[in-house]
């Protein structure tokens, strides 16, 4: 199989996307197919410009160049080859080959929920509305999807105004190989020589960036609710990701257990997979997502997590997860929170063993080969169809 997979451009900085469509670059020319990915280069965004022209001269490469270049290299592609999209964001381009064999993966709709005003903590600027009105018309093509769970098919269904006839979940594949520390106090020893912290006793651990939807503060308020529980043993907390917001770092200066909260910027891999295996518990109580990584990838490496009581947290937690609500203001909600936080640590050591293998078993379900296996699958379908 022949098949031409679109990609953000590497001069937007994203992350994730360029990690997800690595894998499927990676795991399908590792079963015999042809990948090559395409995306936008920049011209116009390398110009030395106002740092507020530079995402108008970004929509100049990718809208107006790159699908030219892109009419152009169609005339020489076999005919049965499959036009992949890494990301329903990249919806502008789907009309360039809406009439040839198509899939586009569905990551999360937060963005286009957002513009239509579905988020009062998240507004869209008026430019943002008619951009991804813009992504909306593009993907809205499109006749093939996969998701990357029901939440996210869900709010797909809901965007086209109609259940497509090619629309299938597949759950993403972990892109690492967390596994569980062969000796917890080694880990815990090696990771806190590495970041200069006592992490002997254990420790909370967040993973996530600011986005207002991970709930970053949220953390902090839950970790402070449950410091102020009776006989409490008191772990720091270790919140790896992006630099600290204004507000979490004014929660953490007036808090009386600041000295005990670290933000750890710029992990790499390797002590991103030791801070999970070390953790005692792994703390996710975002608001909203599309899929969850950070809970398949702490589950995998033998970590217990609490995380939201919503779709696609529960989804993906699967049932070996303590579940917790996040609706409303931090009181509302933190102290119960904490409760089952708590419930959690003072587990005996063999019911938090029979935790932990519960949410290994659970995490078996997002190995990456799985994940690939299935999708390979429907690429074939989508194209024979």
């Amino acid at each position: 199989m022949k098949i031409v997979l679109f990609t953000h451009p590497p001069f937007l900085g994203s992350q994730s996307m360029p990690r997800f469509a690595n894998m499927l670059t990676e795991g399908m020319r590792a079963r015999g197919h042809t990948v090559e990915q395409w995306t936008a280069r920049k011209y116009f965004f390398g110009l030395p410009a106002p740092r507020s022209l530079k995402k108008w001269l970004a929509y100049i490469d990718q809208f107006l160049l790159f699908p030219l270049a892109v009419k152009l290299r169609l005339r020489s592609q076999p005919t049965d080859t499959l036009y992949v999209f890494a990301d329903q964001a990249l919806g502008p381009w789907v009309p360039l080959v809406a009439k040839l064999p198509h899939v586009i993966h569905c990551h999360d709709f937060l963005a286009q929920r957002s513009a239509r005003g579905g988020f009062p903590e998240n507004p869209t600027s008026w430019s943002g509305q008619i951009y991804q009105a813009f992504i909306r018309w593009g993907y809205s093509k499109g006749r093939n999807f996969i998701s990357v769970s029901e939440n996210t098919r869900r709010d797909l269904h809901e965007f086209l105004g109609k259940s497509p006839d090619f629309s299938h979940v597949v759950y993403n594949g972990l892109n690492q190989s967390f596994a569980p520390a062969a000796d917890p106090i080694t880990t815990r020893k090696a990771l806190s020589e590495k970041l200069g912290l006592d992490l002997a006793s254990g420790f909370l651990l967040h993973v996530g960036g600011n986005l207002w939807y991970k709930n970053r503060p949220g953390v902090l308020h839950l970790y402070h609710a449950w410091r102020a529980l009776p006989a409490t043993s008191p772990l720091p907390v270790l919140m790896i990701g992006e630099a600290p917001s204004p507000e979490m770092l004014d929660l953490q200066a007036n808090s009386p257990f600041k000295a005990e909260i670290h933000f750890i910027q710029a992990a790499d891999d390797a002590t991103l997979r030791l801070a999970y295996q070390a953790a005692s518990v792994f703390l996710f109580p975002s608001l909203e997502e599309g899929f969850g990584w950070p809970i398949a990838e702490a589950m995998a490496s033998g970590c217990p997590v609490v995380t939201t009581d919503r779709p696609p947290m529960t989804e993906v937690a699967g049932g070996a997860a303590s579940l917790i609500p996040v609706s409303g203001p931090p009181r509302d909600w933190a102290p119960k929170a904490a409760r089952a936080l708590e419930q959690l640590l003072t587990l005996s050591p063999q019911e938090r063993q029979e935790r932990i293998i519960n949410g290994i078993s659970n995490a078996e379900r997002f190995r990456a080969g799985l994940c690939l296996d299935e999708v390979e699958r429907l690429y074939a379908a989508a194209l024979n169809s």
